[in-house]
């Protein structure tokens, strides 16, 4: 499964882990993506969207 949202693009994002000796190691933050059954055009299909369009209603439902 991709880690990108197909609605407003989010995605995997990277940085660093900064321990308490204020070590460096890279590690990344995933969106919260979730598959769901999405109506489109009058047509649906499954689509990974991130939980933020979910709940601002950018993505139609299907039922």
């Amino acid at each position: 499964m991709s880690r990108k949202c197909e609605i407003c693009g989010k995605g995997q994002v990277s940085g660093n882990s900064v321990s308490h000796s204020n070590r460096h190691t890279k590690r990344k933050w995933n969106a919260n993506i979730q598959t769901v059954r999405i109506e489109e055009n009058g047509r649906v299909r499954k689509a990974n969207v991130c939980t933020s369009c979910i709940r601002s209603n950018k993505v139609n439902r299907a039922n």
